[in-house]
C-alpha cells in the first residue's frame, strides 16, 4: 500500500516537473517576444522623429525661398 502511494506521489511530481518545464519554455518565448517588440518600438520612434526632422527642414527651406522671392503674405501685427 505504501509503495502505491509513493508511486502515485512520484507520478504527480513528474507531471508537475513537466508542467514547470513547459511554463519555463513559454516564459522564455514571451521574454523574447517582448524584447523584439521593444526593438520594433525603438525603430518606429526613430522613424517618426526622423520624419519630423525632415518635415521641419523642408518647412525651413520653403520659408527661406518665400523670403528670398518675397512671396510671403504680409503679417498682421
Amino acid at each position: 500500500m505504501t509503495e502505491n502511494i509513493e508511486n502515485l506521489v512520484l507520478e504527480h511530481l513528474r507531471a508537475i516537473r513537466a508542467d514547470i518545464g513547459d511554463i519555463k519554455d513559454r516564459l522564455t518565448q514571451v521574454g523574447l517576444n517582448t524584447a523584439m517588440l521593444g526593438q520594433q518600438l525603438g525603430a518606429l520612434t526613430t522613424a517618426v522623429y526622423s520624419g519630423k526632422n525632415e518635415a521641419q527642414e523642408l518647412r525651413r527651406r520653403v520659408e527661406r525661398i518665400e523670403r528670398r522671392l518675397d512671396l510671403r503674405d504680409s503679417e498682421i501685427a
